[in-house]
């Protein structure tokens, strides 16, 4: 299929017959001259294809060696896709050139679509092509020559990454450990807690179990003396010194003496003197094989117990100041532990909260978690209770997260429309705007559309691409939609985002409708919305 177009003059008409005629002659001269001199042609080696099938578009120019020549460069052939631009093939006819160039196109939904004129610059002149009309149909599967399969069952598909399960026990049982033993050392300091006694009551409660410890019966002396100096000496070393248990006999009984002397202990001389002299005969039981009799090892018994009772007598009270910080000290031990607890339950928490994000992250991924626990917008919005409601003139009824607003400030709008109504923005995750135009308007589908090209890119829109298809609405309006994808960058800051368009063309009588949705291309839930407020369209002509 081939067609030439050739550049021509306007000119008038002469006032009498041979003027008339000289003219038309020099401009058919001159007519011919650019004939020859220059011509645009197109062509295409096919007009019928199947889904995915290329078409040849081939462009050729004969002009004069000294033409510049520009051919159409990106996707100016849409709504057919361009997939590749072949190099300029230059032959030579007389004296003049002939550039040919070609352009594989396709198309990837069935239907009619019209290839645009194309524009060819030659120097600072314009030509045209004509369009040409395409039909792209469905490839069709013969049934009764294909083999028939049953179908197969659902196949559960293994998530990105996966975590072994015997992992998963591993951790389980490693958490189970940590909170059993949290537990344990939390029970056995609380029973410690209530074992531990005061330094004097813990003393007598050692005389006691030493009473009953039958070691004199047994003639344990020397295990009998031990026990007891020990009960002694922890005493003094809880209430009075706090190196008594190591220090020897002399030692200590030095220091008791010095605290006499300084007026901090009020013992008598005789005490202190018993204590030594029971410390010494232990020392000798223990270390010299002595054995005293029953009888001066109960007596010793007595006597320790006293010396315990007089040196508690003999300490003097603490001062209100020195209760007091004795009781700061001590809360601010209680204020620790305390911390300490919910430190640790804290992290116990922590432990278990990733063990179950792991979890679910391995088996049902990362954007099951984000989205469910985390949160996402465009789930809630699809998710939440839509509404229903009627807008413009004509109307046009559409279901939408949220109502839409009329738009009164913005008169530089996409469409030259009477009435707009938006919600969202073009940088929220979704953006759905109504434009309608009453009857009796002039009215133009392309410059309409045009409209809606212009107001993005004026707000950022780029490397917009298009396609087209017939709709019809759930009420049996036909549409026309045109959709694609672009990509939006606010300012020069801000990061590009892809984003898929779709814009929604009906007609009622004279009347004309329009609903343009934008959203994150990927974004699958703002998908999901697209589709349903497309199916939820419903056009209703009241004028009926």
């Amino acid at each position: 299929m081939q067609k030439n177009f050739r550049q021509n003059g306007i000119f008038g008409t002469p006032r009498n017959s041979f003027s008339w005629f000289c003219l038309c002659m020099f401009f058919l001269l001159l007519s011919t001259i650019n004939l020859h001199a220059q011509e645009v042609s197109a062509s295409v080696d096919t007009t019928t294809i199947k889904i995915g099938e290329q078409i040849t578009y081939e462009l050729s120019v004969e002009a004069a060696r000294e033409d510049l020549v520009v051919f159409p460069e990106g996707q100016t052939f849409s709504p057919l896709e361009m997939i590749e631009a072949y190099a300029i093939d230059t032959s030579e006819i007389s004296d003049r050139y002939r550039l040919t160039r070609e352009y594989a196109l396709t198309q990837f939904d069935s239907g009619s679509y019209t290839i645009p004129r194309q524009l060819v610059l030659i120097n600072d002149r314009e030509f045209r092509t004509d369009s040409f009309l395409v039909v792209v149909n469905d490839v069709v599967v013969d049934t009764t020559k294909q083999k028939m399969f049953p179908i197969k069952p659902a196949v559960e598909v293994p998530p990105a990454f996966g975590i072994p399960s015997w992992l998963w026990w591993l951790l389980g049982i490693i958490i189970l450990g940590v909170v059993i033993y949290l537990l344990y050392r939390s029970r056995k300091k609380r029973k410690e807690a209530a074992k531990q006694l005061p330094p004097y009551e813990r003393a007598l409660f050692e005389l006691k179990q030493l009473d009953d410890s039958h070691l004199l019966e047994q003639r344990e002396i020397k295990e009998y003396y031990s026990q007891l100096s020990a009960a002694v000496r922890r005493y003094l070393d809880g209430d009075i010194y706090d190196h008594a248990l190591e220090s020897t006999t002399n030692e200590l009984i030095a220091y008791l003496e010095a605290e006499r002397d300084r007026g901090r202990l009020k013992l008598e001389n005789t005490t202190i003197g018993r204590l030594k002299e029971i410390l010494e005969r232990a020392d000798l039981a223990k270390f010299a094989n002595s054995r005293p009799d029953v009888l001066t090892a109960k007596e010793d018994r007595s006597s320790v117990e006293n010396v315990i009772k007089d040196t508690k007598a003999s300490i003097p009270q603490p001062t209100e100041e020195e209760l007091l910080r004795d009781r700061e000290y001590r809360e601010r031990l209680e204020r620790k532990k305390k911390v300490k607890k919910i430190i640790l339950g804290i992290v116990a928490v922590v432990i278990l909260i990733s063990a179950g994000a792991a979890y679910l992250i391995s088996t049902r991924g990362f954007e099951y978690f984000t989205d469910t626990y985390i949160g996402n917008s465009s789930k809630e919005m699809l998710e939440s209770e839509w509404i229903s409601s009627e807008y413009g003139t004509p109307s046009v009824t559409i279901a939408t997260p949220d109502v839409l607003v009329r738009n009164v400030s913005d008169t530089s709008g996409m469409a030259a429309g009477k009435e707009t109504f938006n919600y969202g923005s073009l940088e929220s995750n979704l953006f759905v705007s109504i434009n309608t135009r009453s009857a009796g308007e002039d009215f133009n589908l392309e410059s309409a559309v045009e409209e809606v090209y212009t107001y993005l890119e004026k707000r950022g829109a780029k490397n917009i691409i298009t396609k087209q298809e017939e709709i019809t609405t759930i009420n049996g309006a036909e549409g026309l939609k045109i959709f694609g994808t672009m990509t939006f960058q606010k300012n020069e800051k801000s990061q590009p985002v892809s984003k898929e368009y779709s814009i929604l063309n009906f007609g009622m009588g004279e009347g004309y409708q329009q609903v343009v949705m934008i959203y994150n291309e990927a974004d699958k839930y703002a998908d999901e919305i697209a589709q349903r407020i497309t199916t939820s369209v419903e056009l209703i002509n009241k004028a009926n």
